[in-house]
């Protein structure tokens, strides 16, 4: 897809983002919008969901795509690695990525954005493509974005996300 094209798409998706947020703060409803959201606007995904951090590990959260990892360890796969170090990452190809966890066969291409909130890791977005190469800096800063929407328009209870005992 052109880079206008994609921007244009992306803009739709925001302001779509805006008004589905707006009077819904629940993070459950939120989540599973967005992640239907995400999968409808952008064609080539295989995957759109979150992964939320319970103190612990990643856990799968709401999503749009096929059966999934359940449980990613800190430091794990391209979702464990940016939660672990909190900084988006872009895969090309998850098949010559070394840390790559193959949740689904389809997956070619990867972006995960870290979601922190008040200082906390919230969880990841993680995106999918069927395609190799299809996420770049248009991809992360328009995902960027749509990231503070809904972390802005939803109320976080931090209880969730405490160390388990």
């Amino acid at each position: 897809m052109e880079k206008a094209q994609k921007k244009e798409n992306y803009q739709l998706m925001i302001a779509q983002a805006k008004a589905l947020f707006d009077d819904e703060r629940n993070a459950l409803a939120n989540l599973s919008n967005a992640s239907a959201l995400l999968k409808q606007s952008l064609p080539d995904s295989v995957f759109a969901g979150f992964y939320l951090y319970d103190g612990y590990e990643l856990v799968l959260g709401p999503f749009q795509g096929q059966v999934s990892c359940v449980r990613i360890a800190l430091g794990k796969g391209v979702c464990g690695e940016v939660a672990q170090s909190h900084q988006a990452m872009i895969v090309d190809d998850v098949m010559k990525h070394a840390n790559y966890i193959a949740c689904d066969s389809a997956a070619r291409s990867e972006i995960v954005i870290p979601m922190i909130k008040e200082n906390r890791l919230i969880g990841v977005l993680d995106l999918d493509s069927g395609k190799t190469a299809d996420y770049d800096t248009v991809d992360l800063e328009f995902l960027q974005n749509f990231l503070s929407i809904l972390l802005a328009k939803t109320d976080w209870n931090f209880s969730m996300f405490e160390v388990r005992t």
